[in-house]
């Protein structure tokens, strides 16, 4: 039988933090939900990160931990749809291997569920460096304008979805603009919506993988995505089709 909540986890050059993390999430699931079972996937990481993922694997029961893993950086969004591809949960819920949330938050959002098909975290306060606090202000007040996503941090890495929403929609995004995409494309089949406040902790090891040269990049796939989703062309279906079916994400064993 299906777990209830599949918890995805990307993970890139993360092996100070993912035994932490996934050892967080088998502290707290097993009081929040019935069954459940967590993905790391690994985005072709340089260090250590899959090792380490593979060691909190054998270290957990029943196989509730698995690794995917990228032989080759693919990008944030790449590793949240190959997540998403092979989780098998009725309820989807994923954030960042940076261990900068606590997954004990979920207790706040899985309720929210009976309502709404998607919970989407905001960081009360945010532990970031001035420059990323201020790319993110502008960020979202422009995908507000061009996508109609009005939420408060629609980039924060804490959301919990329906397998219904994940079925229906394409994500297309290979980097962070998959965050942006997944909220704008749920209210665009009308799915219903919610917020909640998440705390953002400092991050104690490694480093982020957001730097300003990925704006222009950014820039460019905000400027595609809205083309692709406003107005399709015949080509954008079948690169979406092409998005639906494409997975390199291999399944190790621990």
């Amino acid at each position: 039988m299906p777990p209830a909540l599949s918890v995805v986890l990307p993970a890139y050059n993360e092996e100070a933090n993912i035994e932490p993390v996934v050892r967080r999430a088998l502290e707290v699931l097993p009081d929040l939900v019935d069954d459940f079972e967590v993905l790391v996937v690994d985005d072709g990481s340089r260090d250590a990160t899959v090792e380490r993922a593979l060691a909190a694997a054998r270290g957990a029961r029943d196989g509730r931990v698995r690794v995917l893993r990228h032989e080759v950086n693919q990008g944030y969004g790449a590793a949240i749809r190959s997540g998403f591809r092979h989780a098998r949960g009725a309820l989807v819920f994923y954030t960042d291997a940076d261990n900068q949330f606590d997954l004990a938050e979920l207790e706040w959002f899985l309720p929210m569920m009976a309502d709404h098909d998607m919970v989407i975290g905001f960081r009360v306060y945010r532990y970031d460096t001035v420059l990323r606090s201020i790319v993110s202000w502008c960020y979202n007040r422009l995908v507000g304008v061009l996508f109609r996503v009005h939420v408060r941090d629609v980039d924060c890495a804490y959301k919990l979805l329906r397998r219904e929403v994940l079925e229906k929609i394409t994500i297309e995004s290979d980097d962070f603009f998959v965050d942006t995409e997944l909220v704008a494309k749920a209210r665009r089949w009308n799915f219903r919506v919610a917020e909640k406040g998440v705390r953002h902790y400092p991050r104690t090891a490694g480093e982020t993988t957001v730097q300003a040269s990925d704006v222009p990049r950014t820039l460019r796939t905000i400027a595609t995505m809205w083309r692709r989703i406003h107005v399709p062309s015949r080509a954008d279906r079948e690169l979406m089709e092409a998005a639906r079916n494409r997975d390199t994400a291999v399944e190790l064993q621990p």
